[in-house]
């Protein structure tokens, strides 16, 4: 009987010790992907597509990133929106609207809004890239996808997480580390969201996909698409880089 016990205990052990290495991995490769797509500090030129079933609308950005918490985004076109500017500091997002020259700090209730009319809301601003402290995560299995094996990887969000997404799912290049697709799911557990990652290319001297469409399931012919056309993981920026002054003033 005795033995029987310690075989039952060592098994739940190895169950406990499975599982622990299995998030831990997880983790490990959540960092890879971020690393590779951000590094600590990362400028990039991106175009920006906003489709819809009648028209499509054109709009180009620079942006400046340092770690999770600062990021500063820039309009240079089309013309009516050149100069409007974002400003994000934690958890926190101003705006800068040159043409009434004023700064507006985006209240809570504005999160969840368009982001300059795309698929992207206010909110993807902020939680950009903090999925390793939003989510708990784990490796459900591999596949082929796109061309690429990838870990699939599923994200619930932790208890003290302000995210909309009851679930996420990450495709995840097996060698590569960059994503190959996601789908972000609902309250209700319905699909919201489907991204695709395309278009390998070298950006920075990393190999990642230059092409991210998102498209909303629930919204015949609408998507919006980001082509990044130029990457600079050497940027000379700090903290000093993202104020409220500069962003009136950086170009």
């Amino acid at each position: 009987m005795l033995s029987i016990f310690l075989r039952f205990v060592f098994m739940l052990f190895l169950s406990h010790l499975y599982t622990w290495a299995f998030a831990q991995n997880a983790h490990e490769i959540l960092e890879s992907m971020i690393d590779l797509t951000r590094g600590e500090v990362a400028y990039s030129e991106i175009r920006m597509e906003v489709v819809r079933p009648r028209f499509t609308r054109e709009i180009s950005l620079r942006s400046w990133s340092l770690g999770n918490d600062y990021s500063l985004i820039l309009i240079t076109s089309p013309a009516r929106d050149k100069g409007i500017a974002y400003l994000k500091r934690g958890s926190e997002v101003w705006n800068w609207v040159p043409t009434i020259d004023r700064t507006i700090k985006l209240p809570p209730a504005m999160m969840g809004q368009s982001w300059m009319g795309s698929d992207f809301t206010n909110n993807d601003l902020v939680r950009d890239n903090a999925v390793l402290e939003d989510y708990y995560s784990k490796i459900l299995g591999k596949e082929w996808a796109e061309g690429y094996e990838c870990y699939i990887l599923e994200l619930i969000p932790k208890e003290s997480s302000a995210v909309v997404f009851s679930r996420v799912l990450l495709w995840i290049s097996t060698q590569y580390f960059f994503q190959v697709k996601s789908e972000q799911y609902g309250e209700s557990g319905m699909l919201v969201n489907r991204i695709l990652f395309s278009d390998i290319k070298e950006l920075g001297g990393r190999k990642m996909p230059s092409k991210v469409t998102l498209i909303p399931v629930d919204k015949k012919g609408h998507s919006t698409i980001l082509f990044h056309e130029a990457i600079d993981f050497s940027p000379r920026i700090d903290e000093r880089f993202f104020t409220l002054q500069n962003l009136k003033r950086v170009q």
